[in-house]
């Protein structure tokens, strides 16, 4: 791996893009250097401040031949993060659109499994004779409903519990 200046990573990570226009995979990782020898944590004892500013390692990689990164001390992250997200919002427009019509789908059965657990169901028919059989089926869907809609209850009352105690802890 090629450790380069930030201009140079700028033009390399350009001429990238360019080339993987197409097709192709372009990797970005963000790691925090630590000083040799050292622990990675980055916990710091009560009381006591870390005087030491830890740079960062952005490396590009497409896999194949190209290979580089760069060092980002903590006073230049502001100038280089504002180029950085420039470039790369102006070179991801080829990446593919969102499948709207399968997302539609997923929340339309949403809103119908949501409407049949709220729905009454009527039950209508014979216990006994030709309007048995449908009796039968509108008891178990009932049966269903009143399982999901006791399930739903006891996830809301979790989620309750949980807002409830996340506010207890943050009050404290």
């Amino acid at each position: 791996m090629q450790l380069v200046d930030h201009d140079t990573f700028f033009k390399n990570l350009t001429a990238l893009f360019e080339s993987t226009k197409d097709q192709g995979t372009i990797w970005l990782t963000h790691k925090r250097l630590t000083y040799d020898d050292e622990d990675a944590t980055m916990k710091v004892e009560e009381g006591s401040s870390d005087p030491r500013e830890y740079p960062c390692l952005v490396r590009v990689t497409d896999g194949k031949r190209h290979k580089f990164s760069t060092k980002v001390d903590s006073s230049e992250v502001m100038k280089f993060h504002a180029f950085y997200g420039n470039l790369l919002k102006s070179s991801m427009t080829t990446l593919r659109k969102r499948d709207k019509k399968r997302e539609k789908a997923r929340a339309d059965a949403a809103a119908k499994r949501k409407k049949e657990m709220t729905e009454p169901i009527v039950m209508d028919g014979h216990k006994r004779g030709s309007g048995r059989r449908k009796r039968q089926r509108q008891m178990k869907a009932l049966a269903k409903q009143q399982e999901s809609q006791k399930k739903f209850k006891e996830r809301e009352e979790a989620k309750q519990k949980a807002a409830s105690a996340a506010q207890e802890g943050v009050a404290s």
